[in-house]
């Protein structure tokens, strides 16, 4: 089958070997991004309000006249709306880390590193400290020239503005990232009488500085030299994955040129070598020298060339997101279909089925026997006792009372209380003991205790063993 090919394929190449002695001690240029408006851009700043308005209101959210979603130290509980979850239940953690490799394997494998580029809190972060800079010093070209100035009152005025704005918003985010493993509203009121514990006290100073360090200085060196994503991104790349691409066939060779001029009468490519892309980059590189791994697909250079090309009266889409497989958007779309795609999704889907059926299927009490170790069994007039251990955990919100049997022996009862009450949430630890009759049988025996919720009905069952001589 034939298929039609409306665009020419863009090649991917490296960037071009050039021998130059890089000193390891050679401080590190600013990067100083300039702004930028389009489709990309737009998309950016939808996905900034949509994960920074979940990560500042959920803590604020009330559900059952309590936070609706935290992870309390103190207590060990991880409040989900109506879900209560123990330290037992990490296999939902486990399985929530899975999904979640599984879903970064996913959207790296179809279209790069859109992680980074939209929704990292790296990424997020540096976006809303350099539109604060921005509005108090200025776009690009302003900003350059404030920080050759020397130092004077308008240039002092003007950092402290910008240093304090950064240090406002840094607590507010520490203190929101600390509401959600200490109920915010107190640690609100705590704040504001300045009776803040030890450990809310550091971990709100801690995120509140690694959040003005990173967001406020680093910035794109996080991308470069500590985030591992940009080193092993490569491995989940292949020749169908979406990645930011200069068409260097239609762009070379580069050069200056007025207005709406016929660029191949001259021998020109469609890059009329203005270095906006280059500007607009949060990380600072050439897109035009290929592939490299510190892009972080934001698409900015996109938005910034499409803007030039327009006023070029030139084609669109010298730079855009492409596949080096694909030629035109229906190639583009079969490559959807590829097994590594198939497989990732096929895996992502049945692991969020399994985890939502295990979260509305989760029991409301866990019970857990333990036999006593310092007897195996008791003869008494009645018959042979064994002591035990009864551990229950009311996972609900609501005061319990539970109903005991014990099963798999004839004559087996339980001597002690047959009837057991917790509270919200509450874990008992109570002493147990079974008797037999004499005789019955010899050995070990393996019985269960089952556990009846009487509000509910519900049954939970455990196993364990009894002794006789």
């Amino acid at each position: 089958m034939t298929v039609s090919r409306s665009k020419p394929v863009i090649p991917i190449v490296a960037a071009p070997a050039s021998e130059q002695t890089i000193s390891l001690y050679q401080k590190t240029s600013k990067v100083y991004p300039r702004s930028v408006s389009g489709y990309f851009k737009n998309w950016r700043w939808f996905m900034i309000w949509a994960t920074q308005l979940v990560f500042y209101g959920l803590p604020w959210l009330q559900y059952g006249g309590r936070q609706a979603f935290l992870l309390d130290i103190d207590t060990h509980r991880f409040y989900l709306f109506g879900l209560v979850i123990f330290p037992q239940d990490l296999f939902y953690l486990a399985m929530l880390l899975i999904i979640c490799a599984v879903g970064l394997f996913l959207f790296t494998a179809v279209a790069g590193r859109l992680w980074c580029g939209f929704s990292c809190p790296q990424s997020v972060y540096t976006e809303i400290f350099l539109w604060m800079e921005r509005r108090i010093e200025g776009d690009r070209l302003a900003r350059q020239k404030l920080d050759a100035q020397p130092w004077g009152l308008r240039k002092t005025g003007l950092k402290l503005s910008k240093h304090s704005v950064w240090l406002g918003f840094s607590l507010i985010t520490g203190l929101s990232f600390v509401g959600y493993f200490t109920p915010i509203r107190e640690l609100v009121t705590d704040l504001t009488q300045w009776q803040l514990g030890g450990w809310s006290c550091f971990w709100l100073g801690f995120y509140s500085l690694a959040t003005y360090g990173n967001a406020g200085f680093l910035r794109e060196q996080v991308c470069k030299h500590m985030c591992p994503y940009a080193r092993f991104q490569s491995a989940m790349f292949d020749n169908h994955t979406l990645i930011v691409a200069y068409d260097s066939a239609r762009g070379e060779p580069r050069g200056h040129r007025a207005k709406g001029q016929d660029y191949q009468s001259q021998g020109l490519g469609a890059c009329i070598d203005c270095s906006i892309c280059v500007q607009v980059c949060p990380v600072g590189i050439d897109i035009r020298n290929g592939l490299q791994y510190e892009c972080i697909s934001c698409g900015l250079c996109i938005d910034a060339c499409n803007d030039v090309m327009d006023k070029m009266h030139y084609p669109r889409d010298l730079i855009r997101f492409s596949a080096a497989g694909a030629t035109d958007q229906h190639a583009l779309s079969s490559h959807l279909l590829r097994p590594r795609v198939l497989i990732y999704s096929s895996l992502f889907v049945l692991m969020i089925a399994w985890l939502g059926y295990g979260l509305l299927h989760k029991p409301d009490f866990k019970v857990d026997i333990m036999r006593d170790r310092n007897i195996l069994y008791r003869e008494t007039s009645q018959g042979i006792e064994n002591a035990y251990q009864l551990h229950l955990t009311n996972a609900t919100e609501h005061r319990e009372s539970y109903q005991l049997r014990a099963i798999g022996l004839d004559g087996l009862q339980i001597e002690s209380e047959q009837t057991l009450t917790a509270q919200p949430t509450e874990e008992v630890l109570v002493p147990m003991s079974l008797l037999a009759p004499a005789g019955n049988q010899r050995g070990s025996q393996r019985i269960q205790i089952e556990v009846t919720a009487l509000s509910s009905g519900e049954k939970v069952s455990t196993d364990s063993t009894f002794y006789q001589p």
